[in-house]
């Protein structure tokens, strides 16, 4: 039978709670796979399973929905079966196995997998652990860098496609270039680490065994007006190519962040937060040495953004001050990796900013692509990197 939501009486004493949030989760499952479980009521309208379906179905404004009367049980059974509905589905299990395969595929069919009740965080740790007990999964350090060949074979204009990756050889000033590696997509989150403009002799640990390159460009020969230019010039581009309500990782040296602001200003951005990396060892510096690293957290547009970590409530309790080992500290090729790209970032800080704010599946953006890291952070989170 077919009743009103109104008609319907809430139990006086219902034990089961609904949050907001799983009200709306009822409610998108309703919208998307329809009614398909009726509520149970007795012959006075008052119901014994189903208080959140019906309480979801007000909050779509449905006029009616199933119901089914059960009028054969007694007053003590009704009372216990109110509570088994509920208890006994939670004494259920998962085969973890199968339900990270059962989810990787909705993610390649591009389902939405929260539709499921599932969060986003429940995701990432269900296929991250899959992938982590996996067989022919081999320990490795991801934050090494392999050997550099002796000579270039890239050209500007090159795109390498890597899996599902791409990567381009370009100019993250350049229009067209974007064009090129994006095409019609658009960034669901950027995480990018442009140069500081600060020349790195003197600045970046390195006079000892280790010497670093310097940048090609943004390594001190800048103005401040040139730098933010620059950097305007870049997140312009950058926002373009991204879905409104992207959120936007920018790493940046303390000395410069005034130009960053601006950039981002003009850039039409909104600064969410500023996120410290809290390094293990100092860099260099006559006047505080500096053992941390900013990483501003801007938003583009006013659209809903991704947060899987809420106030942990989630299990990924996350602050604004990241406690990650830096690269003069974590590998014992360390020599050869500083010498290739100086201000490397480690891929798990990245891996989890990714898991922050965007779905498996998502595309990110990282224009300025150093040794990689973003691309790695992308492979190991299930996410889809353009560089």
């Amino acid at each position: 039978m077919m009743r009103p939501p109104g008609a319907l009486k809430p139990a006086a004493r219902n034990a089961r709670t609904h949050s907001r949030k799983q009200l709306r989760q009822i409610a998108d499952s309703i919208t998307r796979f329809g009614f398909t479980n009726p509520v149970l009521v007795d012959e006075d309208d008052q119901i014994l399973a189903g208080h959140g379906r019906v309480a979801a179905a007000q909050l779509l404004g449905l006029n009616e929905v199933p119901a089914l009367c059960i009028g054969d049980l007694s007053s003590k059974e009704r009372k216990a079966y109110a509570l088994a509905d509920n208890k006994l589905a939670l004494n259920a299990g998962w085969d973890q196995e199968l339900l990270a395969l059962e989810l990787q595929e909705l993610i390649d069919l591009e389902f939405d997998v929260e539709l499921t009740g599932f969060s986003l965080a429940e995701v990432d740790f269900t296929l991250d652990a899959a992938r982590d007990s996996a067989p022919d999964v081999k320990e490795q350090n991801s934050d090494q860098i392999p050997p550099m060949a002796k000579e270039a074979i890239t050209r500007p204009g090159d795109v390498w496609q890597l899996g599902r990756h791409r990567l381009l050889c370009g100019d993250a000033r350049e229009p067209e270039h974007y064009d090129v590696i994006m095409g019609d997509a658009r960034a669901d989150i950027i995480f990018t680490d442009p140069p500081y403009n600060v020349p790195i002799d003197g600045h970046v640990c390195g006079l000892g065994r280790v010497r670093h390159r310097e940048f090609a460009m943004g390594a001190g020969e800048m103005s401040a007006s040139q730098f933010t230019a620059f950097l305007g010039r870049a997140l312009g581009n950058m926002v373009r190519h991204a879905r409104i309500g992207a959120i936007i990782y920018v790493c940046m040296d303390w000395r410069h962040m005034r130009e960053l602001l601006e950039a981002g200003d003009e850039c039409g951005l909104q600064l969410k937060n500023l996120v410290v990396w809290n390094k293990t060892n100092a860099g260099m510096g006559t006047f505080y040495r500096s053992k941390h690293e900013l990483i501003f957290v801007f938003k583009y547009g006013d659209a809903p953004h991704v947060n899987s970590f809420g106030l942990g409530e989630t299990g990924r309790y996350r602050t604004n001050v990241w406690d990650y080992p830096g690269i003069s500290s974590m590998s014992a090729t360390r020599k050869d990796e500083l010498a290739m790209h100086p201000t490397v970032k480690p891929v798990a800080l990245v891996a989890d900013a990714l898991r922050d704010c965007s779905r498996r599946g998502d595309i990110v953006l990282d224009p300025f692509a150093g040794s990689g890291t973003t691309l790695m952070a992308a492979q190991q989170t299930g996410r889809t990197a353009h560089c």
